[in-house]
């Protein structure tokens, strides 16, 4: 992999700041240094929030922070390029997904831009009861104030983008803290916001540890809003901790599939295949757990597993790669773990479970039940899990077994099971015949259960991010 290290400052107020003290962002797939950013902690959180709170004091218009976005959308196009190896340089992304990532952040600033022009509240029919006859009553919606966004390292250019532009949409200044491995995409996405014409202290970002930067965002009631997108277990401690303000947490999954005995198997088993290791399985909606109807278990399989053989396994560099470099030596190694703990358990190893190099090859386990890791929780690689079933009902009681609900997906033919699904799946989103690691930039996206409390896309984080007023006119 060739790379450039480049140095980034903090942006605060308007201003391009240094500390003194720096985190290096290493590539996970050569551990060379691709970067170093200047690390912030609670001084700076401080400062940025104070300069955010400074901002909203001058609202922006809804046209202004519309044409911004639109000229954000736009630089991201003409940097299309630039961008994508910024992110599979600090995230070890495959060029070929990096560059899907930066094509779906300028999706994601285009619909934020069209909500920022049209947000508005509605009339409320007064006459509808006794009490509000000879009254008019309309709702306004208002901003709710500075936004604290925490964000994963696994989507470095396109989740920044859905904490930003949606609140910037909302009329709200944003405090940012990207996550400490993938700071470099963050920090570009700032840099083309300021050439946009975005106004000092309407976007703020620091790079550096939660445990202060975190602990500022939460303490400070001027932070009236927090929305995070990480794990589980740090998501929900987040909200137990901010209880007086919103928090919108888009948290994990171990997304489940289910393969109907009437599907097309090989429509199946190119997307599943795809969509099991794409990133090397670095995605909250990877597909985890695949449960195929038992007739047609075998000749599954069948198709499934050379597609999984076939996958290149390197250098994220390379636009051929399929599958690179997991975020660290701790995630490969507890991922191994986690492939030990299943064999051992008596579940059988398809394909893979090894080391290429340094990389995990693409793995496939059979038979693994639901007490083991790879099955409840979220593995966060590239792993995935086939088990066979009879009803479709025990599919679906399989498929709802574990803490995650954020999404689900059934390939079949039959329009009764489709429904059937999606109806009594517990999850935030279900797809029909096709891999539920899907995700358009504009539809709501988010989990229930132990998977989140909001939903994401413009339209919809918009809506999470502003406050709705009443008013009651006397006629």
């Amino acid at each position: 992999m060739a790379t450039t290290a480049t140095e980034k400052h903090l942006l605060i107020g308007g201003e391009w700041v240094e500390t003194g003290d720096w985190l290096e962002v290493r590539s996970p797939y050569s551990r060379d240094v691709v970067g170093r950013v200047a690390k912030a902690g609670a001084d700076e959180a401080r400062a940025a929030i104070d300069a955010a709170e400074k901002a909203m004091a001058e609202p922006l218009p809804a046209h202004k922070r519309a044409e911004i976005l639109v000229k954000v959308a736009g630089a991201l196009g003409r940097r299309h390029d630039e961008v994508a190896r910024l992110i599979s340089d600090e995230a070890g992304k495959p060029m070929k997904a990096a560059r899907v990532e930066a094509t779906r952040a300028m999706s994601t600033y285009t619909f934020a831009a069209v909500e920022a022009r049209k947000l508005a509240g509605d009339v409320v029919p007064m006459d509808a009861s006794q009490a509000g006859e000879g009254k008019f009553a309309f709702t306004l919606r208002q901003p709710i104030g500075v936004v604290g966004a925490i964000s994963p390292f696994n989507f470095p250019l396109n989740l920044v983008a859905h904490k930003i532009a949606p609140a910037l949409a909302a009329g709200c200044a944003v405090v940012l803290k990207p996550a400490s491995q993938t700071p470099l995409s963050a920090l570009l996405l700032a840099e083309l916001e300021t050439e946009a014409g975005l106004p000092p202290g309407w976007l703020n970002v620091l790079a550096g540890p939660a445990s202060e930067i975190g602990d500022v965002l939460v303490e400070d009631g001027r932070v009236r809003a927090i929305t995070f997108t990480g794990s589980s277990d740090v998501g929900w401690k987040l909200r137990e901790r901010a209880a007086r303000k919103k928090v919108n947490l888009e948290l994990g999954n171990a997304t489940p599939v289910i393969v109907h005995g009437d599907a097309d198997l090989d429509e199946a088993a190119d997307k599943l295949a795809a969509n099991a290791f794409s990133f090397a399985g670095q995605s909250c909606i990877s597909v985890q757990r695949i449960y195929i109807q038992k007739w047609v278990y075998d000749e599954f399989l069948s198709r499934f597993l050379p597609k999984v053989e076939e996958l290149v396994v390197g250098d994220p560099a390379d636009e051929e790669t399929d599958v690179g470099p997991v975020v660290d030596e701790g995630a490969r190694d507890r991922i191994l773990s986690w492939i030990d703990e299943a064999t051992k358990a008596g579940a059988d190893l398809l394909v893979g479970g090894t080391l290429e190099g340094e990389l995990i090859q693409p793995t496939v386990i059979a038979n693994a039940g639901l007490d083991l890791k790879v099955c409840s929780e979220e593995i966060f690689g590239p792993v995935c899990v086939v088990n066979s079933y009879e009803t479709l009902d025990e599919a679906i009681d399989a498929a709802n077994g574990t803490r995650f609900g954020l999404q689900a997906g059934i390939f079949t033919a039959d329009v009764r099971a489709a429904l059937r699904a999606a109806h009594a799946l517990e999850f935030g989103g279900v797809t029909v015949n096709e891999a539920p690691t899907f995700r358009a930039d504009q539809m709501p996206y988010g989990g229930v259960k132990d998977s989140g409390n909001t939903r994401e896309g413009p339209a919809y984080a918009v809506r999470e991010l502003t406050d709705e007023r009443v008013v009651v006119l006397q006629l």
